[in-house]
């Protein structure tokens, strides 16, 4: 194996198929859309050049700049929550719970594999007003709590909070397997000679474990803020953008203007926007977790 690896030939035939796979599924479809955020109007029907005209348009689009603020308050949100639940369940695995850990952990990372449009239909009768109450409005009713009844997907001020909800409910099993694997990666030693210097708990946890779970961290806020930034099937699933697109999301608003509308030209330059902040914030995150690991 040694001798084969090696070999620089043996090696680019091992990731030749890979990096086909990644070139025509990935590389390509991006150079393309990239080609058309500088046309307006859809191939075949009006399809003009513009140049960089649809990017000086973005911020001059009411409706760019509204998705634009939605798509942050979301991706703020449920990235927050992904990863503070994420770690508390980590650690809930790890030094809480001694019984049943492995069932633990399935039951938490469930969520994960059901299929969206289900968690969407689940979700839209959890929080339904009628005809009948469903989970969260008559549990207010129980607790006496009458006046906090509402059509929680139903209201603009609620109903940003409600996807951003089940979305957390729906990924936190799967940061929390992520952090939990860099968790236990941690050598047992140094956490036993904290302890034996007096950390425990919280100051355990800053001191020690959470710098040595940093590139873990690291990979896993990537990971989150690239997501919610692009977030599209959930939304879709569970309001549909409404009501009065208060959950109209950057991607739901590239998709209708380039497949409903007919503009691939300016929903290309959207989804170039997007592309651009994923990578942004990429590098951003590399450089924050790399700057404090060599500190």
């Amino acid at each position: 194996m040694n001798r084969i690896m090696s070999d620089k030939k043996a090696i680019g035939v091992f990731l030749l198929p890979g990096t086909a796979v990644y070139l025509f599924v990935v590389m390509i479809p991006v150079v393309w859309s990239v080609v058309y955020s500088l046309f307006e109007g859809a191939p075949g029907i009006r399809f003009q050049f513009r140049g960089l005209g649809g990017y000086l348009q973005l911020f001059s689009d009411r409706q760019f700049l509204s998705s634009l603020v939605i798509t942050l308050k979301y991706c703020v949100t449920v990235s927050a929550f992904q990863m503070i639940l994420g770690l508390s369940l980590a650690f809930l695995f790890t030094y809480g719970i001694t019984r049943f850990r492995t069932l633990a952990r399935t039951i938490t990372f469930l969520p994960v594999v059901l299929p969206i449009v289900a968690v969407g239909q689940l979700f839209s009768k959890i929080y339904d007003i009628a005809p009948t109450y469903g989970l969260v409005n008559s549990l207010l009713e129980l607790f006496g709590l009458e006046e906090y009844i509402c059509a929680w997907i139903g209201l603009p001020q609620t109903a940003l909070p409600a996807l951003c909800v089940q979305d957390v409910w729906m990924t936190m099993g799967f940061y929390a397997i992520i952090l939990y694997a860099g968790l236990v990666d941690v050598p047992a030693n140094l956490v036993e000679a904290g302890r034996i210097d007096g950390a425990h708990g919280l100051t355990l946890a800053r001191y020690i474990t959470l710098p040595l779970m940093r590139p873990v961290i690291g990979t896993a806020l990537i990971y989150s803020l690239s997501s919610t930034l692009k977030v599209f099937s959930s939304v879709l699933a569970l309001t549909a953008g409404g009501p009065a697109k208060s959950t109209y999301t950057l991607s739901l608003y590239m998709y209708d203007t380039a497949f409903n509308f007919n503009k691939y030209g300016y929903g290309s330059v959207i989804g170039v926007f997007i592309m651009a902040e994923c990578v942004v914030i990429v590098a951003v995150v590399n450089r924050i977790v790399n700057r404090k690991e060599q500190a």
